[in-house]
């Protein structure tokens, strides 16, 4: 039986002066899992990511989330644009699987010594996604890691994050319903709150 990453439990939050985005929301997620979440804008799909991280406290319920790691939906702004690929990589991950993880996610190693701007978004991405599991995560939370991205490209870069579903559980934000049907184990839809 897989290992549990994330188990939320009756989850209720509700920004300041709003009316409730979860009322008893429960989730979990496995190794080997990929769970979209879908919903139009302000629905509270990275609400659910900030409450997850511990960036926002819930008003009631508990969320229990195994170590995680994020891949953000603009490569460009989630990388400081001064610095090159690898020392903002080694600020956050020792950088002992590197090669290998190069190899598998097809990104060259001479490319982390350039600056963000130097690299094309699916270059970015990919490195996005290095970085994220250098972290050695059990759980990454993915915010439209595609959406940045052309649609071949996008999918190439998916199929890169699911070959390591054995050692993790992912949890992706997405407008993309047809990526979410294609490369998810469940989907949940976020309905808009009025």
């Amino acid at each position: 039986m897989s290992q549990e990453v994330l188990r939320i439990e009756n989850l209720s939050f509700a920004y300041p002066n709003s009316k409730l985005l979860y009322d008893n929301f429960s989730l979990h997620v496995k190794v080997g899992e990929v769970v979209a979440i879908l919903g139009a804008s302000g629905s509270g799909k990275s609400t659910l990511f900030e409450l997850i991280a511990g960036n926002l406290k819930a008003k009631s319920g508990t969320i229990h989330a195994m170590k995680l790691s994020q891949i953000f939906q603009d490569p460009y702004t989630s990388f400081h644009p001064t610095y090159t690929i690898v020392n903002q990589i080694s600020d956050v991950a020792p950088l002992h699987d590197l090669h290998q993880l190069c190899d598998a996610l097809d990104l060259d190693t001479e490319v982390l010594a350039q600056k963000p701007h130097q690299l094309s978004g699916g270059q970015l991405q990919r490195c996005s996604i290095l970085r994220a599991l250098l972290m050695k995560p059990a759980l990454i939370l993915a915010d439209e890691p595609t959406s940045a991205l052309d649609n071949i490209t996008g999918l190439h870069v998916m199929q890169l994050l699911m070959q390591f579903l054995d050692r993790i559980g992912i949890l992706l934000i997405t407008h993309d319903k047809d990526l979410a049907s294609w490369c998810s184990d469940r989907m949940i839809e976020l309905k808009e709150t009025k």
